[in-house]
């Protein structure tokens, strides 16, 4: 597949984010289409970036006290992080590892409890109604906690809200609940530069929604349907995860919109609002400080779901 199909590609996906976010995401590859180097402001940018991300995962690893395990999820969430990773320079989540981490400190008799520290604003829908569904389970074997620190959005607030509690902060913000696609129409473009594409396929809608002439009616039918039938995943989840019906996220829950602390409790989008510190402090009282674990026989498993983040 050539650079500019990949991008297509990329787009026609069904995404749960901020619209701006992958609208930034696109406009790096559209560079990395046409062969622009970044300049080095957007280098230093993100390297600044990734420096303050570690600097977090550093800040949830000293959080972890006692018997509760602080598991950092941030960024734009994506299945795998594999070739886009490379292509976007990082700040991606991936959800396959966070999985994995998860997965470690829940099977963990030293740790009682695991904070999910928030701040993404959403990605791609593979692999999100997974995760969330087994942390959903999860409920039932330990305190399982989220907080939005500071921005819980689309794919992110899917499956934070399936915590047994969910917590945002005053400042912060959760929402965003909806799935898009994009389509973009290079006909006119190619046109003025005097390239004319021929495309050679087997299958009837092999090539429908590609990027060079305008979507049929079909494809964009199709389009449609598939964004529908992650957004219902998306509400029924919610509706399961908040103890409400569909028609209420759907309705009033922001309708797609993020929401400041303030307006997402009053909507039932989280359980309440408070401050990391708070939210570990009151885990922290729920779990008791009676484990018969030794607390390097914490921090070592802390260390272990910390380094399958990292891998």
């Amino acid at each position: 597949m050539n650079r500019s199909l990949l991008v297509s590609e990329f787009l026609s996906t069904p995404w749960a984010i901020l619209p701006e976010r992958l609208n930034a995401i696109a406009a790096v590859l559209a560079r990395w289409d046409a062969n622009v180097s970044a300049s080095a402001d957007v280098l230093a940018s993100v390297r600044d970036d990734a420096e303050a991300r570690d600097a977090r995962r550093g800040e949830a690893a000293r959080a972890s006290n006692g018997s509760i395990a602080v598991l950092p999820f941030y960024g734009v969430s994506v299945q795998r992080t594999t070739m886009v990773e490379d292509i976007s320079g990082s700040g991606l989540m991936s959800i396959a590892r966070f999985q994995s981490a998860f997965r470690a400190v829940v099977a963990d008799d030293s740790i009682g409890g695991v904070l999910i520290d928030v701040d993404s604003p959403g990605g791609s829908v593979y692999g999100v109604q997974e995760l969330a569904d087994e942390i959903y389970k999860a409920r039932g074997q330990k305190l399982i906690v989220a907080v939005a620190n500071s921005l819980s959005a689309s794919a992110a607030y899917w499956i934070a809200s399936s915590a047994g509690e969910f917590y945002v902060t005053p400042g912060g913000e959760a929402g965003s609940i909806g799935v898009f696609a994009a389509h973009e129409n290079w006909a006119a473009a190619l046109e003025k530069a005097g390239v004319e594409a021929t495309l050679i396929s087997a299958g009837k809608y092999k090539t429908e929604g590609n990027p060079y002439g305008p979507l049929s009616d079909d494809a964009k039918a199709f389009m449609q349907s598939r964004v529908d039938s992650y957004y219902g995943a998306f509400t029924r989840a919610v509706a399961r995860n908040r103890r409400t019906d569909v028609a209420t996220v759907r309705s009033g829950m922001g309708e797609g919109r993020v929401y400041g602390a303030t307006d997402a409790k009053a909507a039932n989008m989280v359980d309440d609002v408070a401050t990391f510190d708070q939210v570990l402090s009151r885990m922290a009282k729920a779990i008791g400080q009676g484990k018969s674990s030794t607390r390097a026989q914490r921090n070592a498993a802390l260390t272990r779901s910390i380094d399958i983040l990292n891998a």
